[in-house]
């Protein structure tokens, strides 16, 4: 942000903006941002009931429909859960503003090829994120029959709001942070931190080190969720390096091209 920002302070007076009105800008694009978020969680608070059902599909599908319920322990809690929903789903839903208003806010910093990188990383990481929520959605039903027999026969599971939607997030946040894998590894390729040829020579152990993150940091510490997660990196992490090899080609053309 401060890059950004000194960068904005070298421009021609004709462009040129302060500080002070740079703060200013930042503060009405962060009142757009909370004005969507709000919005968006009126409209999530109307479609709790829907936004509810689509997180207990993995669990009916296990259970049943005719079983399919969460319980609570307090009067409040209920509430306290659709308001805990609400506002997620505000932001979530706000999700385009949210990105609109930060890439008007950084866009002027930014030099032209920085931009031209820009909108494809941007596009990229929403994809590969959502993507990543997607799988773990899809996988969340063999991890809770993995935990379920896991606690053995003479347990039964009544399911707290909470607990069940905690894990669920958080499994899906994960999966979205991790997918966000190749993104990472390009650029520090573009950055000339790595190069594809050390990245290939470290397969071998990069295969090893993305096992073992996967297996401490997996929010259900189920293996479905493990191979769900770590076999798409090892395929990211070749990708990676098939971009990279790209993009290096690509650059030294252009270089090549300007000193002819």
């Amino acid at each position: 942000m401060l890059k950004v920002l000194s960068r904005f302070k070298r421009r021609s007076n004709s462009s040129e903006m302060s500080l002070i009105e740079h703060l200013a800008e930042l503060r009405r694009r962060l009142a757009v941002i909370l004005v969507a978020v709000f919005l968006g969680s009126i409209v999530a608070y109307l479609l709790y009931n829907r936004i509810l059902d689509f997180f207990l599909s993995p669990y009916c599908s296990i259970v049943g429909s005719n079983h399919c319920s969460l319980y609570v322990t307090g009067p409040l809690d209920g509430f306290a859960l659709r308001i805990k929903t609400s506002a997620f789903g505000g932001m979530a839903l706000a999700l385009p503003v949210i990105l609109w208003e930060l890439w008007r806010f950084i866009t002027p910093g930014l030099r032209r090829n920085e931009k031209r990188y820009a909108i494809p990383f941007v596009l990229v990481s929403i994809l590969l994120f959502s993507f990543g929520a997607y799988v773990a959605y899809l996988t969340f039903p063999h991890a809770l029959r993995f935990l379920s027999g896991a606690a053995g026969p003479h347990l039964k599971e009544i399911y707290s709001p909470s607990s069940y939607l905690n894990l669920i997030l958080l499994l899906m946040v994960a999966f979205g942070v991790a997918f966000e894998f190749p993104v990472l590894l390009v650029s520090l390729e573009l950055a000339g931190v790595v190069t594809p040829k050390r990245l290939s020579e470290f397969r071998r152990w990069a295969i090893v080190i993305i096992f073992a993150v996967d297996a401490i940091f997996i929010p259900s510490a189920d293996p479905f969720s493990l191979f769900a997660m770590a076999l798409p990196m090892v395929v990211f992490y070749e990708i990676a390096i098939l971009v990279g090899r790209l993009v290096l080609r690509s650059k030294n053309k252009a270089k090549a091209s300007v000193s002819v």
